[in-house]
């Protein structure tokens, strides 16, 4: 069982944003399920879960929205993380992945998917002759691990809730900046069709004028 954790923005007015996101989601959901696996939706944030509702409402387990927050702080990811870990101790699900939009610049914000449960590590090439060392735990290994990969769980959400937040505001501004490009140059081709329109019809009665004077 594959667990999705969508994160998206609360608002609107920010070009793609939110739905690039939840393409990437729904991109994934729909290979899993074409494989026979069994896929469960968890939304943070109101846009994703009102796209994803139209075609996956019976996956989509928890929505947490996120309005009116205006400072985002750990314990909103690590709140998050409870429910998520919860879940999987139940046996709710699997694998989890993460997706959201992380923030390179003001116009570049790029969808991504990240799995948290299990960790995944990268791994490290060592040379040929590389020393080897021995570690002694204190306390024991489970005992550090117990308390560590539950926090890195709370720690990968709120960097992806701090990376869309960064992300939505460079979307928006973005998507306003052309907004208001676009509106600047409508209105001034609104205008200069009036003006022409306008003298149009001056020089119209200007002629009707002088064609009048004229057959007197």
């Amino acid at each position: 069982m594959h667990l999705l954790l969508v994160c998206t923005g609360e608002r609107g007015l920010c070009g793609p944003f939110n739905s690039t996101i939840v393409r990437l989601a729904r991109e994934r959901a729909n290979a899993l399920m074409n494989e026979g696996k069994t896929v469960k939706i968890f939304c943070v944030g109101r846009k994703g879960a009102e796209q994803l509702r139209r075609n996956y409402e019976k996956q989509i387990i928890e929505i947490v929205e996120l309005r009116g927050v205006r400072v985002l702080t750990f314990g909103h990811a690590e709140t998050i993380a409870k429910k998520i870990i919860a879940l999987y101790d139940s046996g709710g699900f699997d694998v989890c992945t993460l997706f959201y939009s992380q923030f390179k610049s003001v116009v570049a914000q790029v969808p991504t998917a990240r799995q948290i449960i299990p960790a995944t590590f990268e791994k490290k090439t060592e040379g040929a002759n590389g020393a080897t060392a021995s570690y002694e735990y204190e306390p024991e290994e489970e005992d550090i691990l117990t308390e560590l990969l539950p926090r890195n769980i709370g720690v990968q959400i709120f960097r992806a809730l701090l990376e869309n937040n960064a992300s939505f505001y460079g979307a928006q501004m973005s998507a306003m900046d052309n907004a208001t490009r676009n509106a600047g140059e409508m209105i001034r081709k609104q205008t200069l069709q009036y003006n022409r329109t306008r003298q149009a019809m001056i020089t119209k009665e200007l002629i009707e004028i002088i064609s009048g004077a004229e057959a007197l």
